[in-house]
């Protein structure tokens, strides 16, 4: 165990850390923004909560690498919980750092526990541990996969957060995928002003767009390593068996949503097409959604929501939506493709999406925003305060937008 916690903590020797050097190699690299919002002061509980292969260790190990510029190496501690069988293995793990750090004289650590959801039941070492004051004068950051919203493992921290914060790390939207290339879109607050003023811009946007379309918004796919597609599929297969549903059914829901998209569905006709109850999809559906795949747009008429209307589901990255396509034999439409960005554009921006049909449709509602996504030229004509978006336009609104 001793050599174990040695060698996830190489500054402590003086070493420089693996993550780091792979980060330094990418081509495309970049020092994340939410690191920043990683509470330092003690005493902190902080939770980093995104879909895996995302960047969260790499972000992780960037603000170990500026907290050592100011930090003993030896009161900074980072281990991965993927190598911890069980709740007793994280509990020696803590002990051995604890009894460690008493032998240095170190009484105030900055104590890192990455992919904490992989050890069932972490939480109760935690929280004791928490209870007893052994970590009053620290600031502890625990990260997961999705799993961690999913099983609500955060609220079973009430009053024993501190200064802690809620941190949650997506693929890069298409705004912060031009900003490292180097492509920096300044911003007034006014949408008209905003896309006018991004025409300075509009070759390398037309450019670096094609390219988001098939990389999205994860660091692997960004920098072309060929196992990334893998590796997100792994990834996904895992948690799913973490969250013991069937792999099996979730690609045939993930088909069936392929298939039908655009269109709004119910889960009685994704029940239907995969030979389940709706309410095993819905069920399914939400570990999807908590596992940061893919969301859906609740239809709104009137200002008001009709929850028993259908959905118009759409996936949460590009790079999410292609793997699962070819993971499921299952093509999808372009004009599905197009919509499912803009949707996941606005939900970042405003924390929710809807949708709108009668005698015409209105693909997305989002603030004050009514937006029509069209690959090709609209045949009808919309209410003048329905913004089309086709192939031309689509690129600069994204430009512009969370």
């Amino acid at each position: 165990m001793r050599s174990l916690i040695s060698s996830h903590n190489p500054w402590w020797s003086g070493k420089e850390d693996y993550t780091i050097k792979v980060w330094e190699s990418q081509r495309v690299r970049w020092v994340p923004d939410w690191i920043r919002d990683v509470s330092l002061e003690p005493f902190s509980l902080n939770f980093v909560i995104g879909p895996r292969q995302v960047g969260k260790t790499t972000g992780i190990k960037l603000l170990i690498r500026e907290l050592l510029e100011k930090a003993q190496p030896e009161s900074v501690f980072y281990f991965n919980c993927d190598l911890t069988p069980d709740v007793e293995g994280l509990k020696r793990v803590l002990d051995t750092y604890l009894e460690f750090r008493r032998s240095e004289g170190i009484d105030s650590s900055f104590l890192f526990l990455d992919e904490i959801t992989s050890v069932r039941e972490w939480w109760r070492v935690i929280k004791g541990y928490v209870d007893l004051g052994l970590f009053r004068n620290d600031v502890i950051t625990v990260t997961g996969s999705s799993s961690l919203r999913l099983s609500g493992y955060v609220e079973l921290f009430p009053g024993r957060r501190g200064k802690g914060r809620d941190i949650h790390v997506l693929p890069l939207s298409f705004r912060e995928f031009l900003k490292v290339h180097g492509v920096n879109v300044r911003l007034t607050g006014n949408l008209d002003m905003d896309l006018k003023g991004a025409l300075r811009y509009e070759d390398e946007i037309r450019r670096l767009f094609s390219l988001y379309e098939l990389k999205g918004g994860f660091p692997l796919s960004i920098n072309d390593d060929p196992m990334a597609g893998e590796y997100l599929l792994k990834a996904l297969e895992g948690e799913v068996l973490r969250a013991r549903r069937s792999v099996e059914l979730v690609k045939g829901i993930v088909s069936s949503i392929l298939r039908k998209s655009p269109s709004p569905l119910s889960f009685s006709t994704i029940g239907r097409d995969v030979g389940v109850s709706y309410k095993t999809v819905q069920d399914y559906v939400e570990v999807l959604k908590n596992l940061f795949v893919l969301d859906y747009a609740l239809y709104r008429e009137d200002g008001r929501i009709l929850w028993r209307k259908e959905r118009k589901f759409y996936f949460l990255d590009p790079f999410i939506a292609r793997t699962l396509s070819l993971w499921c034999g299952e093509r999808y439409l372009e004009s599905a493709f197009y919509e499912w960005v803009v949707q996941s554009h606005l939900a970042r921006r405003y924390g929710s999406v809807f949708y709108f049909r009668n005698s015409y449709e209105i693909d997305c509602i989002a603030g004050d925003l009514r937006i029509e996504v069209k690959v090709g030229k609209p045949h009808r004509r919309y209410p003048r305060k329905v913004l089309i978006l086709d192939r031309e336009v689509l690129p600069t609104f994204l430009s512009i937008i969370a």
